[in-house]
């Protein structure tokens, strides 16, 4: 049985683990690999994580039609699953962008990169849950109630959306030229 005295005693010790894991520099987590880079290394590697988004939206549309073919009964779980995988791409490299973003905005004082940067993020927020909505709108329950005027108004702004992801993309890459 746990009483106050077992408790507190427990607190007392976890106490002095919490402090020594934040103090122990082996315990720290390992430098950012892109700090000391230049400017078009970085501007690079936000090239290499657009084109993972990429590769993770078509993972999630091929997800989405395996699942439409897949039934009735539709195998849900195994779609549930793919979206997991496919959010943890997606969060990995929003992490990576928002690093990258303020490395630029701090450290290297480049304000107009990292405003090209915090667009893309943005954009890509927007493409994701435009994306998402589309998806859901799709789902074989909700066919019957389907908008097609709405639907094609989602896939035009996912289109719009990529024209503009395109546009800062460029943009990043012509003021990185002039940056460094």
């Amino acid at each position: 049985m746990i009483t106050a005295e077992t408790a507190a005693e427990s607190v007392v010790h976890a106490a002095p683990k919490a402090e020594a894991a934040t103090v122990a520099p082996e315990l720290e987590e390992p430098a950012w690999p892109w700090k000391d880079a230049p400017i078009r290394a970085l501007v690079q590697r936000i090239h290499q994580l657009q084109a993972e988004r990429a590769q993770a939206f078509r993972q999630l549309e091929e997800g989405h039609r395996q699942y439409l073919r897949s039934g009735p009964p539709y195998d849900f779980p195994r779609y549930r699953s793919k979206v997991h995988e496919v959010t943890q791409a997606f969060a990995a490299a929003s992490r990576e962008v928002l690093a990258v973003e303020a490395e630029l905005a701090g450290p290297r004082a480049q304000p107009l990169l990292a405003g090209h940067v915090r667009s893309l993020q943005q954009l890509e927020q927007t493409r994701l849950a435009t994306v998402a909505l589309l998806q859901l709108m799709g789902a074989p329950e909700l066919t019957e109630q389907e908008n097609t005027l709405q639907i094609r108004q989602l896939k035009m702004k996912v289109i719009k959306t990529m024209e503009a992801i395109s546009e800062v993309l460029q943009d990043l890459r012509f003021d990185a030229e002039f940056a460094e």
